[in-house]
């Protein structure tokens, strides 16, 4: 199930029809809401327009009620003053299903087909934006110029767990966890590792919800070992809070840019 609708965005215009666009504000941004796929979806665009090559971008999830949030105000500033577009759509709780992955599909045909930006945008996932992310960037390896992560879920079956996401994915919570292999990022990652994404996360030892050892840490160790180039920062003694640290975190700052530069 998919509900294509986040109140987060504050819009000047109380209708939108499919390839309509409105000004909203994200995160104190000025950003444009657009109808994709029959999902609201929001694109913030630099001061600058690209010249002579098409527009770098970053993709965040999740875009749900309250997300994006204040916090990731900070970050979104620094990515505009540095050329670099945010986008992001309202799939719903979709943990990462294919239904979800669809419309991300559908958004990053918008964008780049359409609106002529970069065709490898740089994934920010933020806590079960990592579900969403992967899943997508699994599918779709060569679309994708880095993944950066805060506290990002990367295993079902620690966040939300099987009986909590089979719904998303249209199955009983038996049925999931027999074909958890084809749906789980920790567990379909190598295409990513082939086609050399590198990938940069935030985590804390201290978090209850979205474990260190059963996410982050164990998507990095089957990374490396399918040859690919991880970095996890952890932070000592932080848990799945709104710590400024995850939102003003220059390793994750210069990093985006770098990769979406490149």
């Amino acid at each position: 199930m998919t509900a294509c609708s986040n109140p987060n965005l504050m819009t000047t215009n109380p209708t939108n029809q499919p390839g309509e666009t409105r000004a909203v504000v994200i995160s104190g941004q000025p950003a444009q809401e657009i109808t994709v796929d029959g999902c609201r979806a929001f694109v913030i665009l630099p001061p600058q327009a690209v010249s002579g090559g098409r527009q770098p971008w970053v993709w965040y999830a999740p875009t749900l009620p309250g997300l994006p949030a204040p916090e990731e105000t900070w970050m979104f500033e620094r990515f505009l003053a540095a050329g670099i577009a945010v986008a992001g759509i309202d799939v719903g709780e979709s943990y990462g299903s294919p239904a979800g992955r669809a419309h991300f599909t559908a958004l990053y045909i918008e964008l780049v087909q359409r609106r002529g930006f970069s065709s490898k945008p740089v994934l920010l996932a933020r806590s079960r934006g990592g579900l969403m992310l992967y899943n997508w960037a699994v599918e779709h390896p060569e679309s994708v110029a880095g993944v950066a992560g805060i506290y990002p879920v990367c295993n079902l079956s620690s966040y939300p767990t099987l009986a909590k996401a089979c719904g998303a994915y249209g199955m009983t919570e038996a049925e999931l966890a027999a074909n958890l292999a084809a749906h789980n990022p920790v567990d379909r990652i190598t295409p990513l590792a082939r086609a050399g994404v590198p990938i940069l996360h935030l985590h804390g030892d201290q978090d209850a919800i979205v474990p260190l050892e059963q996410n982050s840490a164990a998507l990095a160790a089957r990374y490396r070992e399918a040859g690919g180039d991880m970095r996890v920062i952890v932070f000592p003694g932080q848990g799945h809070n709104y710590w400024p640290g995850w939102f003003q975190s220059q390793e994750l700052l210069d990093f985006v840019i770098a990769q979406a530069r490149r």
